[in-house]
């Protein structure tokens, strides 16, 4: 690979930080604000949660058709991933805003506030989509190399997951510094989300630059087909590959999500020291970074598929190891060592997802005699979303039926028990159900995408 390539998935990369910038703090501070900051009622996020990913289910396969359709001299993706990211800026910061409404502790949240947070966070997700779909859709278009694939798709995981570790290593101290008060408070979420918002514009930005000859790669004219609601349906219902891979994503983000969402309750409200949250984003970051070399190092000598399975099963060991030296044994060293382990099957897991949905493109245009990238594309953002949906369903019934009261300093025994379960007893579960599902259905491994390629003239 030459140097002026590496340049370029790296200038492509720097954009998954920006959105992960928006996507951390909205995926992991945004329940923590809302229950604790705005005290909006567990059981009413969960309805709002609902709502939104059956929304989610019709809008991100609607865009990813309208990315394919998009005729533009910037090529099909990267007009979007600019004006998404803009957009989204906007969306983050409303989020975490109050435009006047009444939030006094102990007070029932007024309905006004309700409506205000209920379509912001429908908004936010619209805006993710926006720029989501088109930037992560432009991996197949970098190159059809197998190996070079790996690693395009994991110089923006990598990115992304710095996006991620800097968000939770550096949101409890930024908050509190820009709120001017200890603690999260509302002056210093507000502040930090537009913080956030900004700098994710300027790395998208970089990243449009960047990739200013993809679209050179891409569709520039009209499609000769126009792709509609049916065709996405048809796409989805008859590449029976992308379906295993929903099933699979699902099982594995949703394990994630849980340990991220629920990591606030935890270290604040079972730990006792909200600080630690800063210390366990510093280990999160760390072992997804050392997991996103995992995939393309061990390929060297093992077959993709067999390095996914062995991450998906560090992954399990990792979160049973962090319950069993924390709320069983409390040994900081070996709850440390577990969660980094842990951390680095659930990076390798994020390429990979990528990495299979590009080849799915690939197996999609051999089966079904069209390419749908941004469609193909589109499940990526959803099944991210639909994962988080289940984990808010999992932890606000969770909260709610522990009795947790965002009033409270001291939260009550169940409230600490069930947090803790939530954290790190149903990941496990989860993930080794997507193992098990990955082991039987998927079966896009080495022959069968040299084959593909064949049949595609790619090879």
């Amino acid at each position: 690979m030459n140097k002026k390539t590496l340049s370029q998935y790296i200038g492509y990369g720097v954009g998954a930080l920006g959105m992960d910038l928006s996507y951390g703090l909205f995926y992991t501070f945004l329940s923590k604000y809302l229950t604790d900051v705005l005290y909006i009622p567990a059981l009413f996020l969960m309805v709002v949660t609902f709502l939104a990913r059956i929304w989610d289910g019709v809008n991100d396969p609607m865009m990813g058709s309208i990315v394919d359709n998009t005729v533009s001299r910037f090529g099909k993706y990267r007009r979007w991933i600019l004006v998404g990211s803009a957009c989204n800026a906007v969306a983050l910061a409303l989020l975490f805003w109050n435009p006047g409404f009444t939030v006094a502790k102990g007070q029932p949240a007024s309905p006004g506030l309700l409506v205000w947070v209920a379509v912001m966070y429908v908004l936010w997700g619209m805006t993710n989509t926006m720029m989501d779909i088109p930037y992560w859709s432009m991996v197949p278009s970098l190159t059809s190399d197998p190996k070079q694939r790996n690693l395009a798709a994991t110089v923006p995981r990598a990115f992304s997951g710095l996006g991620q570790m800097l968000i939770v290593l550096l949101s409890v101290r930024m908050i509190e510094s820009l709120g001017g008060q200890a603690g999260l408070n509302a002056p210093g979420f507000r502040r930090w989300a537009l913080l956030c918002g900004g700098a994710m514009v300027l790395l998208m930005l970089v990243s449009f630059t960047a990739t200013g000859r993809i679209h050179a790669l891409t569709r520039t004219e009209a499609p000769k087909e126009r792709f509609s609601l049916r065709t996405v349906l048809h796409t989805l219902r008859q590449n029976d590959q992308l379906l295993v891979f929903m099933l699979v994503a699902l099982l594995h983000n949703t394990g994630w999500y849980l340990v991220s969402g629920l990591s606030t309750y935890y270290f604040e409200n079972v730990w006792g020291d909200l600080h630690m949250v800063s210390l366990f984003g510093t280990l999160v970051g760390a072992g997804q970074a050392a997991g996103l070399l995992l995939l393309p190092l061990l390929t060297r000598w093992l077959e993709r598929n067999t390095v996914i399975r062995l991450a998906m099963a560090l992954s399990a060991a990792g979160y049973l190891g962090m319950f069993l030296f924390s709320a069983v044994w409390n040994i900081l060293p070996l709850f440390a060592a577990f969660g980094f382990l842990g951390m680095m099957g659930v990076g390798c897991g994020f390429v990979a997802q990528t990495v299979m949905l590009s080849d799915i493109v690939d197996y999609g245009e051999y089966k079904l005699g069209y390419r749908a990238d941004s469609v193909v594309f589109s499940m990526k953002g959803f099944l991210q979303k639909g994962a988080y949906s289940i984990q808010s369903l999992v932890m606000y019934a969770g909260l709610a039926v522990t009795h947790y009261n965002g009033t409270l300093k001291t939260q009550p025994l169940s409230a600490q028990h069930g947090i803790t379960v939530m954290m790190f007893l149903f990941p496990p579960l989860l993930t080794l159900a997507a193992l098990a599902l990955f082991t039987k259905k998927y079966k896009l491994n080495r022959a069968a995408m040299e084959d593909v390629a064949a049949q595609l003239g790619k090879a």
